[in-house]
């Protein structure tokens, strides 16, 4: 198992620079004195293909040698991934094919097509989905890109918490969902080598909290097909992610389904922006747990804005 360096994350971060944007950080004054901290919003939401998955899935297949292409790229994600693997194949003109859950967001596949990927779709399970996937592989023949158990995957979601520390000066602490470690892996991977004082906190649904239950018991524990509203967030832990999480994460925070409701609601009412379920899970984290973050400069990383808008969760939810 290759873990990647300080050197890849900043390899990456020169090789991404093009196909990405850099994206702002916001504050509310609402929100400071709700929480009792200052909050840095690192808003992936306002990233090409809406979420911070197109660094780590452009550092990939522009990482690709020319030997490879033609075979193109392959993956499977519940969305962003797959849509910004999707991308980044289609601005190096190679073929991408992705397995998606049937159940996945219609906005998401709307957009893995519109970016020129072709989608395979599976049954919502872990299982399924990895059954599914290992047809296409034998079909196509096509260099396997996983949404984040991939040290080139791992290096480029580095880049966000790398932006965010030169953005923001004298952070205490950095919050970010957790689903598979992806973006959480990178973020160890920048901060405990460029700002090692800098405290990691991951956030999890209650109903989807395999990663806090590794985390108390020392060893990866995965779920085959939790259901919550926070869709980015169901994929268990793998040894990559795991080596990160498990060396480097403060603690895992999570949070009840209403409660990551109610902080989406009151993003998009304070602050004006959209946003999937799966990035207010952080910020219900920080409610929850104030004492934990009163007084603290902290920087919250906001994951990914591909909502479909004619289904928002709080329409019927009671």
């Amino acid at each position: 198992m290759y873990i990647p360096t300080i050197d890849d994350m900043l390899t990456a971060h020169v090789r991404v620079k093009p196909y990405i944007h850099r994206t702002p950080v916001l504050t509310s004054a609402f929100l400071n004195e709700l929480t009792g901290a200052k909050l840095f919003f690192k808003c992936e939401n306002f990233q090409k293909a809406g979420a911070f998955k197109v660094r780590g899935a452009s550092n990939a297949v522009f990482g690709l040698p020319d030997d490879m292409l033609e075979k193109g790229v392959a993956t499977h994600s519940s969305g962003n991934h797959a849509l910004s693997l999707s991308y980044a194949a289609g601005r190096r003109g190679i073929p991408c094919t992705v397995v998606m859950p049937r159940t996945a967001p219609q906005a998401k596949k709307d957009a893995v097509i519109g970016y020129g990927g072709k989608i395979i779709e599976c049954e919502p399970s872990t299982s399924s989905r990895e059954a599914v996937f290992a047809d296409v592989i034998k079909e196509t023949g096509a260099e396997f890109v996983h949404p984040y158990n991939d040290p080139r995957v791992i290096a480029g979601q580095g880049t966000c918490s790398h932006e965010l520390i030169g953005q923001v000066d004298g952070l205490d602490a950095v919050i970010a969902p957790i689903g598979g470690g992806g973006m959480i892996s990178g973020t160890c991977l920048t901060l405990s080598n460029l700002a090692p004082n800098i405290k990691i906190y991951a956030a999890e649904p209650e109903q989807a909290d395999d990663a806090a239950r590794s985390f108390k018991a020392g060893h990866i524990i995965a779920d085959d097909a939790p259901v919550t509203v926070a869709d980015g967030l169901k994929v268990p832990l793998k040894e990559l992610t795991w080596h990160f999480v498990s060396n480097h994460v403060t603690d895992i925070l999570t949070t009840s389904e209403d409660e990551i409701i109610e902080a989406m609601k009151l993003i998009w009412k304070r602050m004006k922006i959209v946003m999937e379920p799966s990035s207010a899970v952080p910020l219900a984290a920080i409610l929850k747990n104030k004492e934990t973050f009163a007084g603290k400069r902290v920087g919250v990383i906001i994951t990914g804005g591909n909502v479909d808008l004619d289904t928002l969760p709080w329409m019927n939810h009671k």
